[in-house]
């Protein structure tokens, strides 16, 4: 992972950028809405030029750029990942099954030792 500090939009320019991003896709969606009369092809472009629009501004700032190398960073440390194989896969699992079962005895267990306890001896009330 990348060890830059998190930063703001630092110049007036990319603050400007990210601001007018944001307004066309509010506008994107208002359109959407207000062409509600029109077919589901015409709202459907205006939806996607808001938004066409704001991915062009963001990119062109240095917010955009800077998420696009995240992105890319993020791609890079995912390839790292080693994955079980299958045979391990089905082990953990059978694992698990394995302890979840144990609890399942133990507690239902633990819950009868304490019903007895509670009911028969201390109470001594008797189904």
């Amino acid at each position: 992972m990348s060890n830059h500090s998190v930063q703001t939009v630092n110049t007036s320019g990319d603050k400007y950028k990210v601001i007018l991003a944001a307004i066309a896709i509010v506008a994107g969606i208002a359109a959407f809405y207000v062409l509600a009369g029109q077919s589901s092809w015409v709202r459907v472009i205006a939806l996607l030029a808001g938004l066409v629009v704001a991915v062009g501004l963001v990119s062109v700032s240095q917010v955009g750029r800077d998420f696009v190398e995240f992105a890319k960073e993020a791609v890079r440390e995912t390839k790292k990942v080693v994955w079980p194989t299958r045979k391990e896969a089905g082990q953990i699992t059978a694992v698990v099954f394995g302890f979840v079962l144990i609890m399942a005895i133990f507690l239902w267990g633990t819950d009868k030792f304490l019903e007895f306890m509670l009911y028969d001896v201390i109470l001594g009330w008797k189904k």
